[in-house]
């Protein structure tokens, strides 16, 4: 634990932070799992409004320093490929 006064600030500090990214990461996680559940069940529609959702936060995530931006691209990268595919077979 630590001793100084600052340092005990400092420590609260991150894990009200941390708190605050788990959320809005496990947010995220849940968008895209219904967004996979939607890809799945062939709800194109359905998918695409997921889709602009998990975009908006996702770069919500990057702009706040909770995700990095190569990881966010890659992951909207592969949301629009399944996305497109899916609208393909339809």
């Amino acid at each position: 634990m630590p001793n100084m006064e600052n340092a005990k600030k400092a420590h609260r500090q991150s894990l009200k932070r941390a708190q605050r990214n788990q959320i809005a990461k496990d947010t995220i996680h849940s968008l895209r799992v219904a967004f996979r559940k939607a890809i799945a069940a062939k709800k194109t529609d359905e998918a695409a409004t997921l889709a602009r959702s998990i975009g908006k936060s996702l770069d919500k995530a990057v702009a706040k320093g909770i995700m990095k931006l190569n990881t966010v691209s890659r992951t909207k990268s592969r949301m629009m490929k399944n996305l497109n595919a899916s609208v393909k077979t339809k």
